[in-house]
């Protein structure tokens, strides 16, 4: 089934969804200059979306303009209403498996380090980085901070246990990073991929981390001898089961993506990876289509060489108002 197929579904599962069960989501984030703010009256809204772009060799590609962008919404091109790209600083939430599944083959060392590398590559008194931790619960640890010493300072150690709610932490952090004000915003989740207790599937936090414009970038540890291929590279995209979607659909729709860590190297080259990616995000806003609900986005650059990730979709609806 093409990934188009399965957004199309995404509004019925986005029904089972209550703000009851997601209370973070119902927070409204404060008014920033710095914020893109989406404002719904009288059926005027504006979309803001984020997207990085790659080349053919797969490097960042930073000197794009407005012109060379075009943005596709349900089919229909979209004018571009502003435009930013440029470094500021990111917030980042990093988002630590520490339940049972993690204790196998040592990968809850593997993602200790990881920890540990992404900590690395932020910069201080600029930045700011959030600790979160999950098993069946999500644990925030470190509340959004620029000391980022108070992160590096914490101690990770201990026995993982428990079964894994993975899509439910990442749907929970997603909008906890959703209401920071800096305009390079990003989850990183650090796993061993398996979910095991989660009360949603994976196009149901799609739709949740699509529509707050937040990238996943999924870091899967493994022991060597799992690590498919046997060398570092992109998870493939089970396409078989036509009501089912990968880790890699989820990243890939919010427009983050997700890379396999076996040894120590990969895991620095793909922290830095996606650190250059975050770092070199094009933000764009739009006025979307006067249909309310889920509406299919596709951002492309009239450079056809070129590949862009950005998430795959918004909601659209009267009298509210959201962060994007």
């Amino acid at each position: 089934m093409k990934r188009r197929d399965l957004l199309g579904g995404l509004i019925g599962t986005m029904a089972v969804i209550t703000v009851g069960q997601f209370p973070a989501i119902a927070q409204q984030p404060s008014s920033s200059p710095s914020q893109p703010q989406i404002v719904f009256k009288a059926g005027v809204e504006v979309v803001t979306v984020t997207a990085s772009v790659r080349d053919q060799r797969g490097k960042v590609v930073r000197d794009l303009k407005k012109t060379d962008f075009e943005v596709v919404d349900t089919g229909a091109q979209r004018q571009i209403r502003d435009f930013y790209v440029g470094d500021s600083p990111i917030s980042l939430a990093v988002l630590l498996d520490i339940s049972g599944s993690m204790a196998v083959s040592g990968n809850i060392d593997r993602a200790r380090d990881a920890v540990s590398v992404a900590m690395a590559n932020l910069h201080d008194s600029n930045d700011e980085a959030a600790l979160f931790t999950f098993d069946t619960k999500l644990q925030q640890v470190v509340d959004f901070t620029t000391n980022l010493d108070k992160i590096r300072r914490v101690s990770l150690q201990g026995q993982p246990w428990g079964q894994t709610s993975l899509y439910d932490a990442i749907a929970n952090t997603a909008s906890a990073v959703a209401q920071r004000s800096n305009k390079h915003r990003a989850l990183l989740v650090i796993t061993d991929g398996v979910d095991t207790g989660s009360r949603m599937t994976p196009p149901q936090v799609s739709a949740i981390a699509s529509s707050i414009d937040v990238p996943v970038y999924l870091l899967t540890v493994v022991n060597p001898l799992d690590h498919p291929g046997g060398e570092y590279g992109l998870l493939a995209v089970d396409s078989h089961e036509a009501k089912t979607a990968t880790l890699a659909d989820l990243a890939r729709w919010t427009g983050g993506d997700i890379r396999i860590s076996s040894v120590p190297q990969h895991t620095v080259e793909a922290v830095q990876d996606v650190f250059a990616e975050m770092r070199h995000q094009y933000l764009i806003t739009f006025e979307p289509g006067e249909r309310p609900g889920w509406h299919p986005l596709e951002i492309r650059t009239r450079k056809k060489n070129l590949v862009v990730h950005a998430r795959s979709g918004y909601m659209s609806g009267p009298s509210r108002t959201d962060s994007q």
